[in-house]
């Protein structure tokens, strides 16, 4: 018996020495400083340059669904293009994570970052202080002409003060980090210069990947790491929020399971433009509302040429009143 209990003890004592070593890991090397490259940014004052950086931002792109006073919201809804302060909040596993002010006021906002440091968050997700920024912008793949539409739409608004707290890491988001589980992101090949504005597979897959990011959301992902673990677009991935559960459907044309096989394209334009449904849902519905026909046409027909996928989603909402 005396034997059984010192074996205990020793294993009891070894896993509290992994414990406090792995908190000791985890405290010393969560900050981690990356490096990588500065892209070459063109900012410009050309009226067709502003109108699509400011279209991007509030529609496709969604920046205003994050970066907005979450108290503005509803004006934006209407169309409003109010002022891209910060204030919203986002809390997942990994932390309390707190979109920052992007207007260019030089004490709270982007006015203290050169053009490039601002570009190299949205190309590379590494931050102006070399910190890795979680995969919630996929901008990596942006073409040139966007890239600089948006920060010279960015940089063309009138600046707000208005200070935005960073985000805090919970020990798992360290943890996350310090394992090297988040990384830099990285163009898959150079960007393109310009893509052609048009009905047309290719640019669906432009928007739906590189821009609106349908793929983030209506994929099988770890939340933890942000890593894909089933086909893309293939829907499934759970958000729990405030009001209730949210699952997204399967957006592939598989004809039992797949979300596209019941709508046509004008049903998926009319749906998109309708907006919000659903309270609470974290689908920026307000801003794909104000995208134009021809960018919701080229999605439609490239989310109909993906390899059918079976994975049923029964229900896409839970109400947390029915969970109980």
């Amino acid at each position: 018996m005396k034997k059984v209990i010192k074996i205990l003890g020793y294993l009891i004592g070894g896993l509290a020495l992994i414990a406090v070593g792995f908190f000791a890991f985890v405290s010393l090397t969560w900050e981690k400083k990356f490096d990588a490259p500065y892209p070459t940014v063109s900012i410009s004052s050309d009226s067709t340059v502003l109108a699509r950086g400011q279209y991007l931002v509030y529609g496709p792109a969604h920046c205003a669904t994050c970066h907005i006073d979450p108290n503005d919201y509803e004006a934006m809804s209407a169309g409003q293009l109010v002022p891209l302060a910060g204030g919203a909040d986002l809390i997942i596993p990994p932390a309390h994570f707190r979109p920052r002010n992007l207007t260019p006021d030089k004490e709270t906002g982007i006015g203290a970052l050169t053009d490039e440091e601002v570009a190299r968050v949205m190309r590379y997700g590494v931050g102006h202080d070399g910190r890795v920024i979680f995969p919630f912008m996929p901008f990596e793949n942006m073409t040139e002409y966007d890239l600089n539409a948006i920060i010279s739409f960015l940089r063309s608004q009138p600046p707000v003060n208005r200070k935005i707290e960073p985000t805090e890491y919970t020990f798992l988001g360290k943890a996350v980090i310090a394992a090297g589980l988040i990384k830099p992101i990285a163009p898959s090949s150079t960007p393109a210069k310009d893509m052609k504005q048009e009905a047309s597979v290719v640019y669906g897959e432009y928007l739906a990947n590189s821009v609106a990011n349908c793929a983030g959301c209506h994929s099988p992902r770890d939340l933890k790491t942000g890593e894909f673990t089933g086909p893309k677009f293939s829907g499934g991935l759970a958000f729990e929020e405030v009001s209730g559960t949210f699952i997204t459907p399967n957006l592939t044309p598989d004809p039992e399971t797949g979300l596209l096989a019941k709508w046509t394209e004008a049903s998926f334009i009319q749906r998109l433009k309708a907006g919000l449904v659903h309270e609470g849902t974290p689908m920026p519905w307000s801003s794909f509302a104000m995208m134009d026909e021809v960018d919701l046409k080229a999605i439609y027909m490239y989310l109909n040429s993906l390899p059918p996928t079976k994975n049923l989603v029964a229900q896409t909402v839970i109400r947390k009143e029915t969970e109980e």
